[in-house]
């Protein structure tokens, strides 16, 4: 496309030339190119004025979809503007390669990352994984675990933690860090890479082309996040029985958890939790683990902030028009959810604690109806 250029493109660019970040202020203020200044894209056309016709402008948003669609509007009354090609995405690859072009700045960067997580943080997050793991008895003699790594900020963590407790705890299990892909972008399959390597988390990789069976299976008008999320599941099922695993672990923390309490209540009529364990129906032999169950997603993002990284929020490539406007749980159900249980938080703190704790303290004997383990119904009228 004409109107776009890549993030080297830009600094290559030796003329004055002004940058501009359209993604809102709050995304700006977390992690922006330095060279760059932010016109929130709804204030954009306001604020037109401000841009001048005798110098080069490059505009910036998380995917190149919002800034390519004002390049292709701009263009025409003059001014010379290009798209960053990739978004925002392009200058977090751009600035990951930056550092593992140096490898004693790679190595600093990891050990930072890594003491970050047994000192800082270790409270919020080392402790609370330990806990889970043994309150819940994830882990056995014996077992050899697939840590699935999507690339997000949760299963990252993930992997550095199951890192940090073969180096420090019992070495009675075997870790695999599986990452698939199911037909990623270039920069976002990139990314990933890249901070496997900065975080020097030796992963073994599959692909797979579930993105592209989804995309014929859904169609255009239909969404596709159930289905893509059950043959991802077992993708990743599947690989690890072949590497010889019995586990897998995903990254859902403690927020998951409630959110997952919430909906099916208020959308799915039901009362039901997200387990932290549980055996698979379809592989035999096979267990899904949760250690970040006991996490709580603030702290991850504190980790994530202080070490100035950077993760894929969804690299899912049939919601890439969620993605260009910051995530693609914005308007979805699960982002209704966050919403309400933030607000309920500003009216008493123990809401969350409480959702979480609620599917512990069920009693049977105050309910209208219930299923037992083998699926059939049991009414309090057949008791009564």
């Amino acid at each position: 496309m004409k109107y776009t250029k890549t993030y080297e493109e830009m600094l290559q660019d030796s003329r004055k030339k002004l940058f501009i970040d359209i993604r809102n202020q709050d995304e700006f203020e977390k992690n922006s190119p330095p060279e760059a200044i932010n016109i929130p894209q709804s204030e954009f056309m306001e604020r037109i004025g401000e841009l001048p016709k005798d110098e080069p402008i490059y505009l910036i948003c998380y995917s190149g979809k919002h800034s390519d669609e004002l390049c292709e509007e701009l263009t025409p009354k003059g001014y010379e503007i290009y798209s960053i090609a990739s978004g925002i995405y392009s200058y977090y690859k751009y600035t990951i390669e930056h550092q593992l072009s140096d490898e004693e700045e790679q190595n600093r960067r990891c050990k930072e990352i890594e003491r970050s997580i047994i000192k800082k943080f270790r409270r919020e997050l080392w402790s609370q994984f330990t806990k889970a793991i043994n309150t819940y008895e994830l882990i056995k003699d014996g077992d050899k675990i697939a840590v699935c790594i999507s690339g997000g900020k949760d299963s990252m963590l993930m992997a550095k933690l199951f890192q940090e407790l073969t180096r420090h705890g019992k070495k009675n299990f075997e870790v695999v860090y599986l990452v698939m892909n199911p037909g990623y972008n270039d920069i976002n399959y990139t990314t990933i890479l890249n901070n496997a390597k900065l975080m020097q988390i030796p992963i073994t990789v599959f692909d797979s082309d579930i993105f592209d069976i989804v995309a014929g299976e859904v169609g255009a008008s239909g969404s596709p996040c159930y289905l893509c999320a059950r043959m991802r599941r077992g993708a990743l099922y599947s690989k690890a029985k072949e590497l010889g695993c019995n586990k897998i672990a995903l990254g859902h923390h403690y927020d998951d958890v409630i959110e997952t309490i919430l909906m099916g209540m208020l959308y799915g009529g039901q009362l039901q939790t997200m387990m932290p364990k549980l055996h698979s129906t379809n592989f035999e032999g096979m267990e899904l683990i949760r250690p970040l169950y006991l996490i709580r997603e603030e702290s991850i993002i504190k980790w994530r902030t202080s070490n100035n990284l950077t993760f894929i929020n969804c690299a899912c490539r049939l919601t890439e028009s969620c993605a260009s406007c910051g995530g693609t749980e914005k308007g979805s159900k699960r982002a209704e959810i966050k919403e309400l249980i933030s607000e309920l938080k500003e009216r008493s703190p123990f809401i969350e604690a409480n959702i979480f704790k609620s599917v512990e303290n069920v009693h049977l004997n105050a309910m209208i109806a219930y299923k037992d383990a083998n699926g059939q119904k049991h009414h309090f009228l057949d008791r009564y």
